[in-house]
């Protein structure tokens, strides 16, 4: 029964919204694009904060929008909130709220500028999904990307609507915190206009780690980095993060910071690594804190681009937004790109490169590839949280690397000061960004634009020929069907080219050939010998290259290659197809790539890390792709044997210098995080890992026992791990370490992804039951769930197993964190790869967690993807 509602108060609110699921989830297109009926001017909002009884009072001003059709019904979205009151210009309303939001007829809206107020309550401390304003272990903090903001109050929750925001807050928390500059205790004022998505609230016990910034135009802004009690010692490499990140952005960009204060706020329980929040951005804590002690080198390389991330959003983000979810890639993308640059300047750009292309093929390819393949800018979505995927953070950063290269540097500074200028406070789209690119270069770029709305990876299939000093390249390109997306046309590719002679001289220097058609032919005359051609450099384009490339060209081009990714793209291929051979038909490691790999593992002219990246060899889930890619079905336990295998074969071959590599390796002294100290460390970890294959583990029990840092004594532990002589070494440094939260999570994983497959569900299964498995913190469900899908042999044990476990999971966590169980069922994606009695495993659990009452429309969404349904 619903209450008489004539007259709302306090003793009679509306009914509690139960339940934001969708038994029949219904797309959203981007063809339906309209704007919102009404501009929203200012927004005061007042928060009494309670654990489970928080009133928030919101006070939105109104006017008619002139870009829209009038006479239009007002729709405020909302989800979880009961409505204690409601009215419009001080007039009491009496509109009933349904499960999504509230709906104020035409008939009740003026013609003119108006100002609706509304009451709610909502219940932090049981907002389990961690979206929206929720409580991590006493602390009130927002989370409001994509769409939490409805769960907090009733608006118009869609980034087209940007408002400038003041708040207040009513509690006896001592750090009371929100977007823009302080104007008193828990009060906040932004003068900038922005979306709900970008609002922030933090409230807690919090101590700061502080610092300033002069800005280039003598501004100084106060930086702050919040934390709990006790964490303040661990901020110190994220603060000068910071402050390099806004330092680079100046030089780089010229983009300034535009506020007085800048404060980051450190977060236990939090969905995503990091959120740009206008002025108080909130952090995943594994993405803040960090000591020589408890932090691995990987994580400062994290934490060092994160920050700089959410730093960069304030312009590519924030100043310019995106007009509506479709457009995510326009912020997303964009700020990928600047932070992997940033990372480049700060470290090495050759590994910085090598690295993003590794992570884009281990899970953009794969995704590309399989049920779960979008564009960029898809047309489509059901839920928007889905769709935080790498096509469009790294696919979508790639583009703007290819757009860059066809319009030189010059042309993209000047098109990126043209979007800065004519787009500034606008929700912009691919469209707006395009268009300042041919106005600034009077380039077309109608048909580059298919890089944003076709799906699938492309694939270049490159022949050669050379005649009488005519060099030739032909290249064809083909655009394998998507969902949805059965045919396309050609996209433009730049495929940067370099050719060298047969002693290694470069006699063409890196050159970006302009693929448009389906097939076409480049010529380089005047060559007194056959070259060698290395193709897309710096992988300039995110596309499969196909060429026929003998063992022995690709160990030249491993040895004398110019262009660094391309020397290591060379030991990867040839790595990559020893292993395919030796999983297809078994025998012996080649002697050439033996040979190859060591004169570059030995090369002290070469960056330590790019020596440890080569010494690394292809992962199994690489493998199991490019198999499945070539025509094979692959067999997750032969990948398994055959790769151990490979890795003895080198570890023999290297045997007489290992130790030397090792001992020459080892960095005494005051802990550096810098990128010279962390290519040595990762090279001697990388050589101590090969080393463990004669010697049973014993230089790493050695490493262990000396380390100085997490980095070493993490290493040496997954290198006994991994040689099944960890157990006691793992339960020592649990004993070490069982009061950092963040290590923990660490030791956790490592249990998971160093376990023999025939006994990773167990161990898995097992550390579940742990007491410290807290399986509602996202961090903690990451590091054993995730790490049993990253086991590439034991996630697909014949048994099935580990398959029925990830689902058992899935389906408990879904009613509590449907973001988190989404994201995590990808594991499955590849299900289509596998023998028919894996895929019938993979599809019945797919097919069991569809057929589970009330499943969110996250879930819901993935699984039906997958599903083909």
């Amino acid at each position: 029964m619903v209450p008489d509602l004539t007259t709302p108060s306090r003793e009679r609110p509306l009914p509690v919204q139960t339940s934001s699921v969708q038994t029949s989830p219904q797309a959203i297109l981007l063809a339906d694009y309209q704007p919102f009926p009404f501009l929203l001017d200012h927004v005061a909002l007042h928060f009494k904060l309670h654990p489970t009884q928080t009133r928030v009072t919101a006070r939105l001003s109104f006017a008619p929008n002139p870009a829209a059709k009038p006479g239009q019904d007002m729709r405020l979205d909302g989800e979880n909130l009961i409505l204690h009151a409601l009215s419009l210009d001080g007039r009491t309303l009496a509109h009933t709220p349904d499960a999504t939001g509230l709906t104020i007829p035409a008939a009740d809206l003026p013609d003119g500028p108006f100002v609706l107020e509304t009451e709610v309550e909502i219940s932090p401390e049981t907002n389990t999904s961690l979206d929206g304003l929720y409580m991590s272990g006493g602390m009130y903090c927002t989370q409001c990307e994509a769409q939490g903001f409805r769960k907090i109050t009733y608006y118009p929750d869609r980034p087209d609507v940007m408002a400038r925001f003041d708040v207040t807050m009513d509690t006896d928390m001592p750090v009371q915190l929100s977007n823009g500059n302080p104007t008193g205790l828990g009060a906040w004022h932004d003068p900038w206009p922005k979306p709900a998505y970008l609002f922030a609230l933090v409230a807690g016990d919090l101590v700061a780690h502080s610092d300033t910034f002069t800005t280039m135009s003598g501004r100084k802004v106060a930086l702050n980095i919040y934390v709990r009690p006790g964490d303040e010692g661990k901020c110190a490499y994220a603060m000068d993060s910071l402050i390099r990140s806004m330092k680079w952005d100046e030089e780089v960009y010229g983009r300034e910071y535009d506020l007085d204060i800048f404060n980051i706020v450190a977060v236990d329980d939090f969905n995503m690594g990091a959120m740009e929040n206008k002025g108080l951005n909130i952090f995943n804590s594994k993405l803040v804190l960090a000591t020589p002690e408890t932090a691995t080198d990987d994580d400062y390389a994290r934490i060092e681009a994160v920050i700089a991330h959410e730093y960069f959003h304030n312009w590519t983000g924030n100043r310019i937004t995106c007009r509506d979810w479709f457009q995510l890639c326009l912020k997303e993308g964009l700020t990928v790109y600047r932070d992997q640059k940033f990372s480049g300047d700060m470290r090495s750009h050759a590994v910085k490169r090598i690295e993003d292309v590794l992570a884009l093929r281990a899970r953009q390819f794969r995704e590309d590839g399989g049920p779960l393949a979008h564009a960029v800018r898809p047309d489509s979505y059901v839920e928007i949280n889905n769709f935080y995927t790498a096509t469009i953070y790294e696919k979508g950063a790639e583009v703007i690397g290819m757009l860059r290269a066809l319009v030189g540097d010059e042309g993209y500074a000047k098109a990126l000061n043209l979007y800065f200028d004519r787009h500034d406070g606008q929700a912009a789209t691919i469209e707006d960004w395009l268009k300042v690119f041919e106005d600034a270069t009077g380039r077309d770029l109608t048909q580059f634009k298919h890089w944003y709305t076709q799906a699938g990876t492309p694939h270049l299939t490159v022949t050669d020929d050379f005649k009488d000093g005519l060099y030739t390249l032909t290249i064809e390109q083909k655009n394998p069907a998507a969902p949805g997306q059965a045919s396309k046309d050609p996209k433009v590719i730049p495929v940067a080219v370099g050719l060298l002679n047969s002693d290694g001289a470069e006699v063409v220097p890196t050159t970006v050939l302009e693929l448009t058609q389906e097939r076409q032919s480049f010529a380089f005359e005047g060559l007194a010998s056959r070259p060698v051609p290395s193709i897309l450099r710096g992988f300039s384009a995110p596309v499969i290259l196909e060429r026929e490339s003998s063992a022995e060209e690709r160990a030249f081009l491993l040895a004398h290659d110019t262009d660094p990714f391309n020397k290591w793209e060379a030991g990867r291929a040839l790595a990559k197809d020893v292993l395919m051979r030796k999983v297809i038909a078994g025998g012996d490691t080649p002697a050439d790539w033996l040979t190859a790999v060591e004169t570059v593992t030995f090369d002290e002219t070469l960056d330590p890390a790019f020596r440890a990246l080569t010494l690394r060899l292809p992962g199994e889930d690489d493998i199991a792709q490019s198999l499945h890619a070539a025509g094979h079905v692959p067999d997750p336990a032969a990948i398994h044997s055959a790769r151990r295998a490979m890795q003895g074969g080198l570890a023999g071959h290297l045997a007489k210098r290992l130790p030397a590599l090792i001992d020459g390796l080892q960095t005494p002294g005051p802990f550096d995080p810098g990128a010279v100290a962390a290519g040595r460390r990762a090279l001697r970890l990388a050589a101590l890992a090969l080393m463990a294959r004669l010697d049973g583990g014993a230089s790493a029990q050695v490493a262990m026992q000396n380390a100085n840092s997490m980095t070493e004594e993490l290493g040496a532990l997954a290198i006994l791990l991994d040689v099944g002589q960890g157990d006691d070494a793992a339960a020592a440094f649990r004993l070490k370490w069982q009061g950092d939260r963040l290590v923990m999570d660490k030791w956790f994983g490592l249990q998971v992804v160093s376990a023999a497959p025939d006994r990773v569900a167990q161990i898995t299964d097992a550390l579940t039951k742990d007491p410290d498995f807290d399986w509602k913190n996202p961090n903690r469900f990451r590091a054993v769930i995730a790490s049993l899908a990253s086991n590439h042999a034991g996630f697909h044990h014949a048994s099935g197993d580990s398959y029925r476990l990830l689902a058992d999971w899935l389906i408990k966590l879904d009613p509590v964190n449907p973001q988190t169980a989404a994201r995590m069922s990808t594991a499955f994606e590849t299900w289509p790869r596998y023998d028919a009695d894996r895929q019938a495993l993979i599809r019945a659990e797919l097919a069991r967690i569809a057929a589970t009452p009330n499943l969110s429309r996250n879930l819901t969404e993935m699984v039906g993807r997958m599903l083909g349904t």
